[in-house]
C-alpha cells in the first residue's frame, strides 16, 4: 500500500441510513384491517419515495460538502444518469449484489438506535429505509461500459 502525499488525490466515502418512520407499517394496516385499501397502498407508497427523496437529498448534501455541488443548469435527466461527482451505491443493487454485506454497514452505522432493524434476510423494517455509501473518487461510476 502506497502512502499519500501531496501529488497523490484525497478519496472519500460517506456512509448514512434515512428512514420514512417505523410507524409507517402500523398506519398501513390499520388501513388495511378497515378495508381502506387504497390508503394501504398509498401510504406505503408514498413511505418508500419519502425514504428514497430522502436519500437523494442526503446523497446531494454530501456532494455539496465534498466541494462539488450540482451546477445550476443541472436537470432531473442528469441526476437519473448519475453525470456527478460521488456516486452512491447500495447493497442489493447490482453494483454491490450481496445484501449480507448491509450486515458490515448496520455495525459502522448502528441505524437501529432510530429504529431501522436488519432482518434475518438482511432486508430493512420499516422497508421504507434507505442506507447507502457514497464514494467521493471521481472516476466512481456505479458501472464501468466500455
Amino acid at each position: 500500500m502506497s502512502e499519500q502525499t501531496e501529488d497523490t488525490p484525497h478519496d472519500y466515502i460517506a456512509l448514512f441510513a434515512v428512514t420514512a418512520g417505523e410507524n409507517i407499517r402500523k398506519l398501513a394496516i390499520q388501513f388495511k384491517e378497515k378495508g381502506e385499501f387504497f390508503k394501504n397502498h398509498v401510504i406505503q407508497a408514498m413511505a418508500l419515495e419519502l425514504a428514497e427523496g430522502l436519500a437523494e437529498r442526503t446523497h446531494q448534501l454530501i456532494r455539496d460538502r465534498w466541494g462539488f455541488p450540482d451546477p445550476l443548469d443541472f436537470s432531473m435527466k442528469d441526476c437519473f444518469q448519475a453525470k456527478y461527482q460521488g456516486q452512491r451505491f447500495s447493497f442489493g443493487y447490482p453494483a454491490c449484489p450481496d445484501l449480507e454485506d448491509q450486515a458490515k454497514l448496520f455495525k459502522l452505522l448502528q441505524p437501529e438506535k432510530f429504529g431501522i432493524q436488519l432482518t434475518e434476510g438482511f432486508m430493512m423494517e420499516p422497508e421504507a429505509s434507505v442506507t447507502a455509501f457514497v464514494v467521493a473518487h471521481p472516476e466512481a461510476r456505479y458501472f464501468n461500459v466500455l
